[in-house]
């Protein structure tokens, strides 16, 4: 039984998780995903969660305000008592009025969590209205208070758009807006930060602690990036397979590890560097002038009156054997840059693909040039069918492009391409739904290398995954990369991934890029200020430990 690291005062907790167990029942069996866990947050007080996906951190914090698919999951024992009443014992009624109201939630899967046939006012909205009773005109302005604060530039702008519009970093911000709007006693942060760019990363880590000092919240904050546990938490739980393995103060843990796991967990990084670069190595792929515009359009005839200029003529070149690292704040056009080049939406300019012009192919003529050109995608749970077995997900593509392949075949295939990805195979008759955050994204991983692709669209492919999958993933796409001369757009907010992989960076903001050069250059010697302001933000986050140390 995980005990509770001793306080210094005696006051009641705001939260008391006591002994909590979580079971599964799926086909008569059952399997115990929690294992007793027990930890206490006090007013104005952080608490971390951390360790690997799997390890049962997301199913305890949904349990807490009993969230789990019921009745395939229950508690076999423990109590969660908030402001001295269990939550496990209350009924729908009563927790209707702490959900959202006294304690709020931000998932850790914007896209699946936000309504796609809503805007963002009305989701934002809703919350107040339903818990508050605001009037539509006191929903909206506070709706705009709350994006200007969670960092989306022109809120006025946003208040129309639907989730499918917003970058990754965007419809996150907004789970957060949504999460902070009843000004809650309790905020359950679930990778909250994990879509966002540094400079984001850090605003919102600024934003939740003035909020949580002016309201004196408290904070249960989930994730698997400990350069961020270190900057915001006061406490660290470590859990591992379903138990907590060591529990402290914050300082005292990174100093001090006792458990071998959690030892660990800071050891764990991406290390290494790229391999080294060929300048006379063929051009895979290549983008000039590459431009996509979307039109605005306002009043009663929806006539077009200006364009988001999301990518405004940008050259790029991608060699074999390769890594072209772009960079930027959510909503700069990095994904867009990427889609475009992998024509998945519509652009101007020139684009080729080993010397093939491709940017002119209709799409029924691009789909000979797929198997070669590969994308694992930002947001996993929404790229992966849910009423799919991972085996038929990562063999969909073998079946398109490589029809002649037995049945034996393909398996065999996706065997191989799992244990590439570091899954257990056995698994691979399993749903989506029943995998974690991180173990979803390496399905994907999976699903794009089964193919052997030339070129692969990389659009955060590392961000959500723990620490020491992060340093496997990065390793693998490395030796991937050695062994079939792989040619790379990586794109990401982590800037360690980046260093490790990327031989040139391309930094963008709004849609137009402020620097590039090879990566040593641009993370040694950064000449804009917005880049020097990257690598200032990504190196508060990593090290600071409750303060900021950035030059």
């Amino acid at each position: 039984m995980s005990q509770i690291a001793p306080r210094p005062d005696a006051s009641a907790p705001l939260l008391d998780v006591r002994d909590l167990k979580v079971a599964f029942h799926q086909n008569g069996e059952t399997s115990l995903a929690v294992k007793g866990v027990s930890f206490a947050i006090h007013k104005g007080e952080t608490v971390a969660l951390v360790g690997e996906s799997g390890s049962g951190k997301s199913v305890s914090a949904l349990s807490i305000l009993k969230l789990l698919p019921y009745p395939s999951a229950s508690h076999p024992d423990g109590t969660v008592v908030f402001e001295g009443k269990d939550l496990i014992a209350a009924d729908d009624k009563a927790l209707r009025g702490v959900r959202g109201n006294k304690i709020s939630m931000i998932f850790q899967e914007p896209m699946s969590s936000l309504n796609p046939l809503h805007t963002i006012e009305r989701q934002i909205g809703e919350v107040m209205k339903i818990h508050r009773g605001l009037s539509d005109r006191a929903a909206r302005e506070r709706t705009l208070e709350l994006l200007h604060q969670v960092g989306i530039r022109e809120p006025e702008k946003r208040l129309g758009s639907y989730p499918h519009q917003l970058s990754g970093g965007q419809r996150q911000r907004v789970m957060i807006a949504m999460a902070l709007a009843n000004e809650p006693d309790l905020l359950i942060a679930d990778e909250p930060t994990t879509a966002l760019d540094v400079t984001v990363q850090a605003q919102i880590l600024e934003l939740l602690k003035r909020l949580q000092a002016e309201r004196d919240m408290g904070l249960l904050f989930i994730t698997h990036d400990l350069g961020i546990v270190r900057r915001i938490a006061d406490r660290v739980c470590v859990m591992y397979r379903g138990e907590i393995v060591e529990t402290g103060p914050t300082a005292e843990i990174f100093a001090n590890p006792q458990h071998a796991y959690t030892r660990h967990l800071l050891a764990a990084e991406p290390k290494g560097r790229p391999p080294a670069a060929n300048a006379n190595a063929p051009l895979v792929m290549e983008g000039k002038g590459v431009k996509v515009w979307f039109p605005v359009r306002t009043g009663l005839m929806r006539r077009v009156t200006d364009h988001v200029k999301a990518v405004n003529g940008i050259d790029i070149a991608v060699r074999a054997g390769q890594t072209v690292g772009v960079v930027g704040e959510s909503g700069s056009g990095k994904t867009t840059l990427g889609l475009a080049l992998c024509r998945m939406i519509a652009s101007e300019g020139e684009i080729r693909f080993d010397g093939t012009r491709i940017d002119t192919k209709s799409s029924r003529e691009m789909r000979d040039w797929r198997d070669r050109i590969q994308i694992v995608f930002q947001d996993p749970y929404g790229s992966l069918s849910p009423r799919m077995p991972i085996a038929d997900i990562v063999a969909e593509g073998l079946q398109v492009h490589q029809p002649k392949l037995s049945k034996a075949e393909r398996d065999a295939r996706v065997v191989s391409a799992l244990e590439e990805v570091g899954l257990d195979p056995a698994t691979r008759f399993r749903y989506p739904h029943e995998f974690s955050g991180g173990q979803r994204q390496r399905v994907a991983i999976a699903r794009a290398m089964v193919l052997n692709p030339r070129f692969v669209m990389l659009d955060e492919p590392t961000s959500a995954l723990d620490m020491s999958v992060q340093a496997q993933v990065v390793d693998l796409l490395r030796d991937l990369q050695r062994k079939h001369d792989l040619a790379y757009l990586f794109i990401s907010h982590d800037l360690k991934v980046v260093r490790a992989l990327a031989n040139e960076v391309i930094v963008m903001r709004g849609g137009e890029v402020v620097e590039r050069g090879p990566s040593e250059e641009i993370f040694e010697r950064p000449k804009t200020d917005y880049t020097k302001a990257l690598m200032a933000a990504a190196f508060r986050i990593e090290t600071a430990a409750g303060e900021d140390v950035a030059q």
